[in-house]
């Protein structure tokens, strides 16, 4: 074995750090960091410095150590660099190890090996570890003593519940103490879900989950993630203006769960003047914690402590649940906007609905066992609506997702869950909204589009996207490639995108100048470094989408951005102002956001997702004080309505509309109420949205029409039973979700997804191959008495689709029919009409 360069000399240090090694292993987590190589010249010697796991100096290469430290910290237990992992040994020797003959994989030092003296488990506090002792024999026998933390937070997830609460606290505790070894239950039980659904989160380690998971009771045992966060024109380009006809009555009992970051209650959003007693079907509670005050808006709220949801208090320090609960149901807000930017009267779907939030995220992100126990909670409280503008960074399967999970037994209780599609767009298969019971919300423009100027010193005005409120009054600053007010730093090309907070930029070249950047993702390095403004490249992706910045900032497109170099490099003094934003009329909205994420569905693709679009751009609502409105901890000015974009802000939105539609039809099913908003969605142009209905699902929402559907797909909790069973899930566990214990229906093993009485219909097919698909619907009738419909086919030259019968007669209300629709045709690259 020989290395790359024999004759260097090696030089350690041991830093504990709590990355990964990148190396496959036998599933154990290591704490240590991939190697950063460096050199220098050190007496025309090269000394190779490796931060890593540690070294072995008793292999053949103790000459060439020439110096090593070690860092402790409460992960890295070992007050020593000698390498127990073998990952920093392998590393070094690799980059600067002798030449070693007859080398093999096997233990040869002529010594014995070593040698396991103490094995033990303990619980050190709250966390389970097993501490090992080891001496191994060397020059010298050494020993050694090692900590690794074996626990880790699971959900298990036990179904409907059969029992009354106090039995079913009992199980849970019964159950944990069959697979929990040397540790008291009350130390390893994280939370109990007892009033809505049956299971707990728990820390355990992988033995006790593999026990757990084989258990007959349960139906799934998944690691607890941290999830993470995904309005004054919106509702009138919607044509939900503030004439339409209104249930105020009730509305005002109608209940909005908003499961996020929290609420700011002083907030004129959600002041109670004019509101009525709370109604009497709420069975919730004001626990929101110290100084929380609940009114006759704000008629519940709940937090759920968690090593990541570290404040006691409902109270929202982060502005996000804030904004979201005013775009579902704030009141209305004369002159409101963000410093001057989107002046007028913000408000919410339905202002006379009732809020009841649940704090389930930090800074951090949003833990899984703690959204279970929102879910759990809010269905038990009373809420008719839920919205959660929170997901994962991938699909999973159903009885692993949280929100899917709590959305089931929502929605078998009533209640409609609306949840956010994700920001991770334009790629297809991005969205992780995939239940069916469950609606999932895509993001799209309204026709007010902020834009900011930068005028030239040549009188050039170029257009660009940001929500700038600082004034330059008039005054131009000279103009300046970022790469030519920089310094060294640790990253070569940070000074070329301004970002990193690398120290990149010379402030005494920067200050007081507009500096000239590639990327427009941060800019607390420039605001750092004194610049007057700065002008980056807009990401194409992202499309035309206006952030709010801290400093005289503006993204423009690839075309305007050459012509800024342009002038920058043919002119001896440049310079430009940048303006403040301003609105103006965006003619080709509604257009889906390029972040906003698309199907098809992974988990279950003849169910297209996402469900609607709504709009999630630029949108104005109520904000908490405390809150930071662009993420930069250099932006110090304090607001109270903020300017956001995001699926997040989308999802609240057909919230609003939900409950609008419910109290017009208070008996409704959640299918009822999806479906209605579906079927009378407005279509949106493929030619602006290119991957069509994987963009924006059945189309933009249409508030006032959804009242009025005509007719409505109904799906009911044993229609999602039958699709799961055509899926392939375990029958005893659909049984224990279901509740009745009962087995899947004769002929569920031959249905398909598609079968499901869906409002869209979509299906996967063999790439290249001619297809006949059939889809059977039954719709209900909820318009009038002796009404007719007939079914309108739009032609496409490359499939053929037929409707039997093609014309539909109802006699009554809520009389129910049938059709089916065949289409035929070779593989299509969108989803079928």
């Amino acid at each position: 074995m020989q290395n790359m360069a024999g004759n260097e000399r090696s030089c350690l240090s041991f830093s504990g750090n709590t990355l990964q090694l990148h190396k496959r292993d036998l599933g154990i987590l290591y704490v240590s960091m991939d190697p950063l190589i460096k050199t220098c010249n050190v007496e025309r010697d090269i000394t190779v410095t490796l931060t890593d796991s540690g070294i072995c100096p008793d292999s053949e290469v103790e000459s060439k150590i020439i110096g090593a430290r070690y860092y402790p910290s409460s992960e890295a237990g070992n007050y020593t660099t000698r390498d127990i992992e073998n990952h920093g040994t392998c590393t070094s020797s690799t980059t600067g190890g002798n030449e070693v003959k007859d080398v093999s994989f096997f233990w040869d030092w002529g010594k014995p090996a070593p040698e396991i003296v103490s094995l033990e488990t303990r619980v050190l506090g709250s966390e389970k570890t097993i501490v090992v002792d080891i001496i191994v024999h060397g020059r010298g026998d050494f020993k050694y003593r090692r900590f690794r933390q074996l626990h880790k937070v699971y959900i298990v997830y036990l179904g409907s519940l059969s029992r009354g609460e106090y039995e079913t606290s009992s199980q849970h505790q019964s159950i944990l103490q069959e697979v929990v070894e040397g540790s008291p239950v009350e130390n390893v039980l994280v939370r109990s879900y007892k009033r809505s659904f049956s299971g707990f989160a728990a820390k355990l380690t992988d033995h006790e989950r593999q026990k757990l998971a084989s258990m007959e009771e349960v139906v799934s045992v998944f690691p607890g993630r941290t999830l993470q966060l995904h309005t004054t024109r919106s509702w009138d380009f919607m044509g939900f203006n503030q004439s339409i006809t209104r249930k105020r009555s009730v509305e005002s009992d109608i209940i909005v769960g908003i499961i996020d970051t929290g609420i700011w209650p002083e907030s004129k959003s959600f002041s109670d003047k004019g509101f009525g007693p709370v109604p009497k079907k709420w069975k919730g509670a004001c626990k929101g914690g110290i100084n929380f005050p609940c009114n006759n808006k704000i008629i519940g709220a709940r937090y759920y402590p968690t090593p990541v949801v570290y404040d006691n208090i409902a109270r929202d320090y982060e502005g996000h649940g804030t904004h979201a609960a005013s775009i579902a149901s704030g009141n209305e807000v004369k002159d409101a906007s963000f410093f001057g930017v989107g002046q007028g009267t913000a408000r919410g779907g339905v202002p006379s609905t009732r809020v009841a939030v649940y704090i389930v995220c930090s800074p951090a992100g949003c833990t899984e066992e703690a959204i279970l126990a929102a879910f759990d909670d809010a269905i038990a409280d009373g809420v008719d609506i839920l919205t959660i503008s929170i997901g994962g960074t991938h699909p999973v399967n159903f009885t692993e997702d949280s929100v899917a999970i709590g959305s089931f037994h929502a929605m078998a209780k009533g209640v409609l869950t609306l949840q956010s599609a994700g920001n991770s767009g334009p790629y297809l298969s991005s969205t992780v909204s995939v239940a069916p019971w469950l609606m999932s919300v895509a993001a799209s423009t309204t026709d007010r589009l902020f834009i900011d100027k930068v005028v030239l010193g040549s009188g050039q005005t170029l257009v660009g996207y940001s929500i700038n409120t600082f004034s330059m009054k008039g005054k131009k600053f000279p103009l300046v490639d970022g790469r030519n007010v920089s310094r060294p730093c640790k990253q070569p090309l940070a000074f070329q995108v301004c970002t990193g907070g690398q120290g990149c930029l010379d402030s005494t070249l920067a200050k007081g100048k507009i500096l000239i950047c590639q990327s427009s993702d941060e800019f607390s390095e420039v605001l750092r470094s004194g610049a007057g403004g700065s002008v980056s490249l807009n990401d194409d992706k992202i499309g035309k989408v206006s952030f709010v910045v801290s400093f005289p900032s503006v993204a423009v497109s690839k075309d305007n951005f050459t012509s800024i170099y342009s002038y920058l490099k043919s002119t001896k003094k440049p310079e430009a102002e940048i303006l403040t934003t301003e609105a103006i009329t965006d003619s080709d909205a509604p257009v889906v956001a390029g972040f906003s994420s698309r199907g098809p569905n992974e988990i279950a693709p003849d169910i297209l997702k996402p469900d609607i679009s709504a709009p999630g751009v630029d949108i104005l609502a109520a904000f908490s004080p405390f809150g930071v409105p662009i993420g930069d901890p250099l932006f110090k000015r304090q607001v109270t309505y903020s300017i956001l974009s995001g699926t997040s802000m989308s999802c609240p939105h057909v919230a609003g509309v939900a409950a609008y539609v419910k109290s017009f039809h208070p008996d409704w099913s959640p299918s009822a109420l999806k479906s209605a908003i579906m079927a009378t969605a407005r279509p949106m142009n493929s030619s602006k949205n290119k991957d069509a209905e994987f963009a924006f699902g059945s189309g933009h929402i249409n508030p006032v029409e959804a009242v009025n559907p005509g007719l409505v797909y109904e799906t009911f909790e044993q229609d999602y039973i039958i699709m799961l069973c055509s899926m392939g899930y375990d029958e005893g566990n659909i049984g224990k979700i279901s509740g009745n214990f009962s087995t899947c229906p004769k002929g569920s093993d031959k249905a398909t997804p598609r079968d499901l009485n869906y409002p869209s219909m979509a299906a996967q097919v063999s790439p290249g191959r001619s297809f006949t698909i059939n889809f059977s619907r039954t719709v209900t009738n909820v318009g009038l008495a002796n009404t007719t419909y007939k079914a309108k086919i739009l032609q496409n030259s490359k499939i053929g689709v037929k409707v039997v019968p093609q014309a539909l007669t109802f006699k009554s209300l809520n009389e129910k029919k049938s059709f089916r629709v065949t289409v035929t045709g070779m593989e299509q690259l969108f989803p079928l009409p």
